[in-house]
Order: C-alpha cells, then sequence, then structure tokens
C-alpha cells in the first residue's frame, strides 16, 4: 500500500483466531482504515495455539476493546458516532446485534469458514471434515439477523484431502479467506462487488460441537473413525474411547483403505505400528494415541494389550 494514498474505505472489524489476525491485515494492506478492533480476551484452557487479534493490531495503533456478548448493545451509540463504510467479523465467536450491524453505512460482513450454504454455523472445517468431503473454503457474505444466511459475495475454495486434520484444513481456509478479502476489498470499496443470494434450502446448518462428541463408535466402519479423529485431531480435545485399561485417546490417524486382520473391531501392533480394525473390515494405522494422558508407542501398547491385541467387540 502506497503510504501517501488516502484510505479507501473506514471499517470496524470484529475479529479473532488466525483467520482473524490474517483478514485484520489484508484489509489494512488493501487500504483501509480500521477505526476500532473488537475481539476476546484468550481463554487459558484452549493453550493459546492461534495468533493474537488485539497484538496484531495493537502493533497498528489500533483501539481495541473486548466486550462480553451482552455488552455489544452499549457499542451502538459510540459506532454510530464512528460511521465506518463497513463492519467485517472474521471468526468473532458472538453473534453481532442488528442494531450494531446498522452502523456500517455501506454494510456489514462475514467470513465464514465453509463453501456457503453449507455449513452454515458453528465449527464449518471440523464438521466438514467429519463428514469426509473432499473440498471446503471460505465464503464472504453479508449478515443478517439469522447467522451466515446473508446475501454471498464470493468465495475460494480449497481441497481436504483424505487425512487431512481440521486444523490443517483450518490453515488452507484462513489462506483462502485472505485470498478472497483481498480480491473482494477493493471491489467492496468501489461499490461494484457482487451480492448473491443464498439458496439456504441447498445448505445445511452445524450446531457447536463438544468434547464429548469425540467419542469413537467403533460400530463404525474405518473411514468414518478416521474422520472422527482427524475432525477433532490437536489443537481440538482428540477423539477417545473408554477401555477397561483407561481412557484412550486417538489422537492422529491415517486411512489407506487397507483390509482389516481381525474379524471383530481391534487394536493391536504389526510392525512396529498400531492398527485399529473396524466394523466394515477395513482398517486405519494410529499415528498417536494416549492412555489416560501419556503417550503409547507401538512397544507400551503391545505391554498392556491382552496378547497384543485389544479387542473392541461391544
Amino acid at each position: 500500500m502506497n503510504k501517501a494514498a488516502a484510505p479507501v474505505a473506514s471499517a470496524v472489524v470484529f475479529a479473532y483466531h488466525d483467520v482473524g489476525v490474517r483478514s485484520l491485515e489484508t484489509l489494512l494492506a488493501a487500504g483501509y482504515d480500521v477505526k476500532l478492533v473488537f475481539t476476546h480476551e484468550d481463554d487459558p484452557s484452549e493453550g493459546g495455539w492461534f495468533a493474537s487479534v488485539a497484538e496484531q493490531a495493537r502493533l497498528y495503533g489500533i483501539e481495541v476493546v473486548t466486550p462480553a456478548m451482552q455488552e455489544l448493545p452499549e457499542y451502538v451509540e459510540r459506532l454510530s458516532t464512528v460511521g465506518p463504510d463497513f463492519i467485517f467479523s472474521f471468526y468473532y465467536r458472538y453473534m453481532i446485534p442488528v442494531p450494531v450491524l446498522e452502523t456500517a453505512k455501506q454494510g456489514a460482513l462475514n467470513l465464514h469458514g465453509s463453501l456457503l450454504p453449507r455449513y452454515r454455523g458453528r465449527a464449518p472445517v471440523n464438521w466438514a471434515v467429519l463428514a469426509g468431503e473432499a473440498e471446503t473454503g471460505a465464503s464472504l457474505h453479508y449478515m443478517a439477523a439469522k447467522p451466515d444466511a446473508g446475501d454471498l459475495v464470493g468465495q475460494e475454495a480449497v481441497p481436504i484431502l483424505p487425512n487431512d486434520t481440521a486444523g490443517e484444513v483450518m490453515n488452507k481456509v484462513a489462506v483462502a479467506g485472505e485470498c478472497l478479502l483481498w480480491r473482494l476489498a477493493p471491489l467492496l470499496a468501489a461499490g461494484t462487488a457482487p451480492r448473491t443470494p443464498l439458496d439456504l434450502k441447498a445448505g445445511n446448518y452445524c450446531g457447536r460441537r463438544r468434547p464429548e462428541d469425540g467419542r469413537i463408535d467403533w460400530s463404525q466402519d474405518a473411514w468414518s473413525i478416521h474422520n472422527l479423529v482427524r475432525a477433532v485431531a490437536p489443537p481440538y480435545p482428540g477423539a477417545f474411547s473408554d477401555l477397561k485399561q483407561g481412557r484412550l485417546a486417538i489422537l492422529g490417524s491415517h486411512y489407506q483403505g487397507e483390509s482389516a486382520r481381525h474379524e471383530h473391531p481391534a487394536l493391536y501392533v504389526e510392525n512396529g505400528r498400531i492398527y485399529a480394525d473396524c466394523a466394515d473390515s477395513r482398517r486405519f494405522q494410529v499415528l498417536k494415541c494416549a492412555l489416560d494422558g501419556r503417550s503409547l508407542t507401538a512397544d507400551s501398547f503391545s505391554a498392556l494389550a491382552d496378547g497384543g491385541i485389544l479387542s473392541l467387540k461391544e
């Protein structure tokens, strides 16, 4: 950006996570005058594995506020005074009240981590990986009273490879969002960006995922269980199974469609590697696992298994 150039548009940004950091950077590089940044206080239980929007905004001397959800309506008067051309939401975790959205003179937009109208709602990347999708992406759309339902401005797709984890796909989506915003930000400022109503009947809405949703059902096929493992692999809470030996967390897997070695679901070691045989007579390799929080190697797994095999038959 030419430092002497006048801002192309003004904005207030609501943002969090790596997506928020990269999107804020993109807006600034595109010449937007960001007046204020709303973000969240970090939750220590999440481990701080993603970048800080607050730190990034302060590098540019932008004021940062971290209100609780119920405090957002209190900012309507201030935002009306600021009078931003746009409001942008980049992985902000709260529903932004309509009166707040209405303070933007040219509209309020959200960057969502799916190819809308599919996977509207919470944790879209995790849900897409869980479903075994071959692609997802980022969508920029106008915000409305109903979440992820406003007019679409544009999309950028990314592949989901068969052994990608949700964390890896999330990184791809962050880059896709950056590319999408870089392409569309000038068009928005110029008033020439496309705007297409979403066909909500063609999509689906997903709810919040909880740690308990990582429980493995060994009556499922190998591909489905592998999808669960990679959908909730670290930095997310992980997939798990409660055995008589304790809680076994399966934190990484690799699927090649290989035939199982046992008649019933089982965990075992073969050629120095841990495998899981599943109900469809297919198996996947267990790349990383832990018992009650203690990491297991192939040798330590063999030592706790009865004859080197842990039966998972119900």
